[in-house]
């Protein structure tokens, strides 16, 4: 019995339109990671990029549960001594809601440089408009 490894000639990828208005930020960024990585396909291969392409909609209405939006902070360092500044989900939401979606996604896909390629196959617009009409993305409901 032989195990089927797939070669980048025989991965074929697609184009997907997520809307995330009215989701729960977690289940869709795991769904996100899932089918990014291509664990949907049965020629997934874990060393290979072998998932699609996923263009998120609407990302300024997303949902979290309980108290996230007032409790849940995002982080970041300038590089100086002291430098650690924090922002609370709502102002981020405010600010820029592509920068939450994306974050979780990258939080649960690989580390390293197959994780930073599947990455760039995610497109997140805080509204309902997108540039990848060229694409032809299917509509999907995550």
């Amino acid at each position: 019995m032989k195990s089927f490894v797939a070669s980048p000639a025989n991965i074929k990828k697609k184009w997907y339109l997520v809307d995330a208005q009215g989701k729960t930020l977690g289940r869709l960024a795991s769904e996100l990671a899932s089918r990014i990585r291509g664990k949907h396909k049965p020629e997934y291969t874990p060393f290979l990029d072998t998932g699609d392409y996923f263009i998120v909609i609407n990302a300024n209405k997303i949902n979290v549960t309980g108290k996230k939006s007032s409790q849940k902070i995002y982080y970041r360092h300038t590089g100086t001594a002291g430098g650690l500044k924090q922002t609370v989900f709502n102002k981020m939401l405010a600010k820029d809601p592509a920068y939450i979606i994306t974050k979780a996604v990258k939080g649960m896909l690989p580390r390293g440089p197959l994780g930073r390629k599947m990455l760039k196959k995610l497109h997140v617009y805080a509204d309902g408009s997108h540039k990848h009409m060229a694409q032809r993305p299917e509509a999907i409901e995550l």
